[in-house]
């Protein structure tokens, strides 16, 4: 059975004081009687914030990562962050493709695989996230566009790499819009999702975890976590939350 992953995406949110207080308030909710050796959490936070990550993480249960990575190495590009840079904070995880970053940065598919790929080459582990607009799901075309960009990354992987990747399904028109996918509209998508993944590689469709990324909350955890193919969550508002993100985790 694939172990759950719960990740919290910050997006631009935070301080150092308030990181602290959430940080330090994660850890201790993640006492032994309550937290199972098949559930991995994380935290995905704006680049300044990854040191104090590692000073206040490190040998806790809690791994880290960033919410974007740079296609370069080191040269002229101001304002990027490349995945070396990222590796040296202990990284575990970096997002890639976010929906904000397709949206507001107009980023393809192609440049999100050449993300993954930077993110692997430096040991690290991308999150790749695919999913549709409201507009898109009305219109029919879930399949054709989340499959075309879970493939643009897949193509790009060799076999080995396919293994070595989380995906994650985030529905577009379910973040922050009150709308929300029911438990059997997510699993329909991530029953797809696994079977491209299968497609690629049966050995990788068996171990990557495929996340759903669409609000999920203390209240819907359960129901969405308790589908066949959604292996975890990438959390948003409720990640901001000790109380709301452990009861993730704990749903988990």
């Amino acid at each position: 059975m694939r172990a759950k992953l719960i990740v919290g995406n910050w997006k631009m949110n935070g301080s150092r004081a308030v990181n602290a207080t959430l940080l330090e308030g994660i850890v201790a909710g993640l006492d032994d009687a309550r937290r199972s050796a098949t559930t991995t959490c994380a935290v995905c936070v704006p680049a300044p914030y990854l040191q104090q990550c590692e000073d206040v993480l490190a040998g806790t249960p809690v791994a880290w990562g960033a919410q974007d990575v740079s296609v370069h190495g080191f040269g002229a590009y101001t304002g990027e962050v490349c995945a070396k840079m990222l590796a040296e904070f202990a990284c575990r995880y970096v997002i890639v493709g976010h929906s904000e970053r397709r949206a507001y940065h107009r980023e393809d598919s192609a440049l999100v695989a050449k993300k993954a790929l930077a993110v692997l080459a430096e040991g690290m582990t991308p999150i790749v996230c695919v999913g549709e607009t409201l507009e898109q799901r009305e219109a029919g075309e879930t399949t054709q566009v989340v499959g075309a960009q879970l493939d643009a990354v897949l193509e790009a992987l060799d076999t080995a790499s396919v293994a070595k990747i989380v995906v994650a399904y985030e529905p577009v028109w379910a973040i922050g819009t009150g709308r929300n996918a029911t438990p059997a509209m997510a699993q329909e998508v991530h029953a797809q999702l696994r079977a491209q993944l299968k497609a690629r590689s049966a050995d990788a469709a068996d171990v990557v975890p495929i996340l759903y990324g669409g609000s999920m909350k203390p209240d819907n955890a359960h129901d969405l976590l308790a589908q066949p193919d959604i292996d975890g969550g990438l959390i948003g508002g409720a990640a901001l939350k000790a109380a709301d993100f452990l009861a993730i985790i704990h749903a988990a």
